[in-house]
């Protein structure tokens, strides 16, 4: 159990997947969390959800492009106004571009590019100046393994993802004086809305998602053969942005069930 009573959270791309499960577990050790996302159904139903599984817990969810450096800067004042300043980031938005280098057009390499590091970019500068304030202040950046072990099918994607995992040592190194930690997690192959769409696609229709994940692990030579769960990954963020890591910025966890062959 981490104690997070008190504290302020707040997590981009929260109504799905891996930022869901990070809002969960947030609240679950007694944080107040805000979350943002860009489909306003989807945000509601999970709001509904969550406001029925953790009652009287600080909660606030609110429509918001991150790419939108104004929307941002209003999100930041809702948060700061429904739930005071906030002390811990997660920035947990952006999916893959399955793409060569000779098929990506220059407009999919400024979309892609604009999407890894803005998604940070512009969260950061909206929400750091609360956190200076407090103590024990955490940025955590969602990235995926491409960053480290590239794949020639995802190039832009893969290179944008590197990027921001530079980014993340630069901002550890000029925030350090400001009291701000910043680190990130590497994720492999986790269940998600886009590993259930191509399961919805697939060809063996007998198969169940079981079947077809295991299969899939196997292809990929996970070792721990299995694809991973959003709660795990949410450990990892939850852990980073807690005073449990105390002493650690400017580092990324791996969680890719063993996946990676990067050093």
């Amino acid at each position: 159990m981490i104690n997070l009573k008190g504290k302020v959270a707040v997590v981009t791309g929260g109504s799905s997947g891996i930022g869901l499960a990070t809002v969960k577990l947030l609240l679950r050790e007694g944080a107040a969390v805000a979350f943002c996302g860009r489909n306003a159904e989807r945000l509601g139903a999970a709001h509904a959800r969550l406001r029925a599984e953790f009652p009287g817990s600080g909660l606030v969810a609110e429509v918001c492009d991150v790419l939108r450096a104004d929307d941002v800067q209003r999100f930041a004042q809702v948060v700061r106004e429904k739930l005071g300043k906030a002390s811990m980031l997660v920035n947990n938005a952006g999916q893959g571009r399955v793409s060569t280098f000779d098929n990506t057009s220059d407009a999919d390499w400024e979309a892609e590019l604009k999407l890894k590091f803005f998604s940070v970019i512009n969260p950061t500068r909206a929400f750091l100046p609360d956190m200076e304030q407090n103590e024990d202040a955490a940025v955590v950046c969602v990235n995926s393994l491409l960053a480290a072990q590239p794949e020639p099918n995802m190039v832009a994607t893969s290179a944008a993802r590197a990027g921001v995992m530079n980014l993340v040592r630069s901002m550890a190194t000029e925030f350090s004086v400001k009291g701000v930690r910043v680190n990130g997690i590497l994720v492999g192959l986790i269940d998600s809305g886009q590993w259930r769409r191509r399961y919805e696609a697939r060809e063996e229709r007998e198969q169940t998602w079981e079947e077809w994940s295991l299969a899939l692990a196997q292809r990929k030579k996970i070792q721990l053969g299995r694809i991973g769960r959003p709660e795990e990954a949410a450990a990892a963020i939850v852990f980073l942005a807690s005073p449990l890591s105390s002493y650690t910025t400017g580092a990324h966890i791996d969680v890719s069930g063993g996946v990676s062959r990067h050093a």
